[in-house]
């Protein structure tokens, strides 16, 4: 089996490649190496002769042949911080949008496609928190009400995936996934700024009044659960949507109470002015299964300071 990987060397991309390796599948790596990308993300298996190739390219250009031969794609490359997208959307656009539809009409020529797997976020269901009010289950996922320049253009490439498996009788996946912590993570996310801030005796930027809700998954549950199902749907079950979450609900307060328990010490924080159009919660209706909570990690990454 053959997987092309896009946005193969940033953050759970590249864990989502080491895992295919270990079990012994080709894999193709297309990134642009932008700031989230890092070859060093696949210095164990870069000698690894299953690691077929890395080509640097922005997937808006990539053609058919830059693909070559493959089974399945898999889309992890995206522009994701939602920080970034409020001070200019166009590169959201371009990459989420644009760079989805290129990879779908290069797909389209494959005619030994198997599955086009579309990496997408709980965040295309907009703040939760807001259908609660109105008396809605938290796990109620019927409408699409993104927030950000970042979940709308991943909701936008999501329908785009199903337009196509409509249009053209193409298989394909959805996978909806809640926050990821692990190793390799971009110190701009909140987990990896926390580690480095306690490190560095640094202050921590709260937004708002830190209370916002989100469920947080290990990156390498994630991704086992990505392959798993990959294999299980293969070609010959319907297109769908998956959900992969943990039920591990924690306000960003509660992770930095977190980090202060593991280390005996109060971490000092401020809160700082609340991004702008800020969810208040994400929450996803899963039953995938958990191997590590964000507390092991903490506790692992904090005791080596």
């Amino acid at each position: 089996m053959r997987i092309v990987v896009t946005g193969g060397l940033g953050f759970i991309g590249s864990s989502f490649v080491h895992h295919c390796v270990e079990n012994g599948y080709e894999v193709k790596v297309i990134d642009l190496l932008t700031y989230a990308g890092n070859y060093d993300h696949l210095n164990s298996i870069k000698s690894n002769p299953l690691l077929v190739e890395t080509l640097i390219t922005d997937i808006c250009d990539v053609t058919p042949d830059d693909l070559g031969e493959y089974d399945y794609l898999v889309n992890f490359a995206a522009e994701s911080h939602v920080d970034n997208s409020i001070a200019d959307g166009r590169p959201f656009v371009r990459t989420n949008v644009e760079g989805t539809f290129n990879l779908l009409e290069c797909a389209r020529q494959n005619p030994k496609l198997k599955r086009f797997i579309q990496i997408s976020t709980d965040e295309v269901y907009g703040d939760l928190d807001k259908l609660d009010n109105h008396g809605a289950p938290s796990f109620t996922h019927d409408k699409l009400i993104p927030s950000s320049y970042y979940s709308s253009t991943k909701a936008a490439a999501d329908l785009l995936v199903q337009s196509w498996g409509h249009t053209f009788g193409l298989p394909y996946m959805i996978t909806r996934t809640c926050n990821n912590f692990g190793e390799r993570q971009h110190k701009e996310k909140f987990i990896p700024k926390i580690i480095h801030n306690v490190k560095n005796d640094i202050t921590i930027p709260v937004y708002g009044d830190g209370k916002q809700v989100r469920e947080w998954v290990w990156v390498e549950d994630n991704v086992k659960s990505i392959l798993d199902r990959i294999l299980y749907y293969g070609d010959s079950k319907p297109s769908t949507i998956q959900h992969i979450g943990s039920g591990y609900l924690l306000t960003n307060l509660e992770i930095i109470d977190m980090v202060g328990n593991i280390l005996g010490i109060t971490p000092k924080f401020e809160f700082v002015e609340d991004r702008l159009g800020h969810d208040r919660k994400y929450q996803l209706h899963s039953n995938n299964k958990v191997t590590k909570a964000l507390h092991e990690f903490l506790k692992e990454e904090l005791l080596k300071i």
